[in-house]
């Protein structure tokens, strides 16, 4: 059975920052990580476990794939993939989540 798959907001917007930051001096990486992220997103339509498990999250439905330098996070339910994250590999995730918990 194929998975919708939808992105948050908040997914949306990081990745929009992230395009726009790397546009400034690459249009053409920029474009191209977009379809990457895009293509890598649609994927999950059929393969929604193909990720690893996000180690910072104590939740299996909660896992990843890389695209390029970036860590494409969503979250598996019974019949959607939600796209929750959008974060550069060198960013320290655990660190992110403990600020947007406060």
């Amino acid at each position: 059975m194929a998975h919708e798959v939808e992105w948050a907001e908040s997914a949306t917007v990081a990745l929009i920052e992230q395009l726009d930051f790397i546009n400034r001096d690459s249009p053409s990486y920029a474009a191209s990580l977009s379809l990457k992220a895009e293509k890598a997103a649609a994927s999950l339509d059929h393969f929604p476990y193909r990720g690893r498990a996000v180690p910072e999250y104590d939740d299996p439905t909660i896992r990843e794939i890389q695209v390029g330098s970036y860590r494409l996070i969503y979250q598996v339910t019974e019949a959607k993939v939600w796209i929750i994250g959008f974060v550069h590999v060198a960013r320290d995730l655990a660190r992110l989540l403990e600020q947007s918990d406060e």
